[in-house]
């Protein structure tokens, strides 16, 4: 079910806030009621994300003429919020961590079991391997999360905000289910290559 910690539910916005409440509490895998929390999930991060997304260009404080994420370099404490966690499960969750003038958000993907990890290690690694094609993403995570995006004030001034939202809405959707379709791929070769080996063996 979707969860937000109770700490941190007073730093989201209003439709966020109630989109967390109308989740269920228990929901089976594979119903219709697994999708109405996935849809509330995601409405939820959509909400805080638009909130978090009002940066603008800052220069540094403590060196002249530079102008670094603070969410990156941290080094003043007044120019950066409380981060904002948001979980769906224990495992599927997503962080947002705000400044003055970028905002990082991480995914943490749901992996219900083994093989699950190992296709979504690989599948984040090769993508990360490949982030200057994805302006924005990170070619490392933060701990603990699987995939990280880092926007600035400059995206924002050459790209839609809107548009950016939609971006990583649609890339948590769909890396859910290439993660799936891939998993169902790999169990069907397990299947043909044991019953070729069965029959070799017969």
């Amino acid at each position: 079910a979707l969860q937000v910690r109770p700490q941190e539910r007073r730093c989201l916005p209003a439709p966020a806030a109630a989109a967390a409440e109308k989740a269920p509490a228990f929901v089976a895998p594979g119903s219709a009621a697994m999708a109405t929390t996935q849809k509330a999930y995601l409405q939820c991060v959509r909400a805080t994300l638009d909130a978090a997304l009002c940066i603008r260009n800052f220069g540094s404080q403590t060196v002249e003429r530079h102008n670094k994420p603070e969410v990156e370099v941290k080094d003043s404490k007044e120019l950066s919020l409380k981060p904002i966690k948001i979980a769906r499960t224990a495992q599927e969750r997503v962080l947002i961590e705000t400044s003055v003038n970028s905002v990082r958000f991480s995914i943490a993907l749901k992996k219900a079991d083994h093989l699950e990890h190992i296709l979504a290690s690989q599948f984040t690694r090769f993508l990360m391997q490949r982030a200057e094609h994805f302006i924005i993403l990170r070619r490392k995570a933060v701990d603990d999360y699987d995939i990280s995006f880092l926007i600035t004030n400059k995206h924002l001034e050459r790209m839609w905000k809107h548009k950016l939202i939609d971006f990583v809405i649609q890339f948590m959707e769909d890396v859910d289910r290439e993660i799936s379709a891939m998993k169902i791929s790999v169990n069907a070769r397990s299947r043909a290559v044991a019953t070729e080996l069965m029959k070799a063996l017969a």
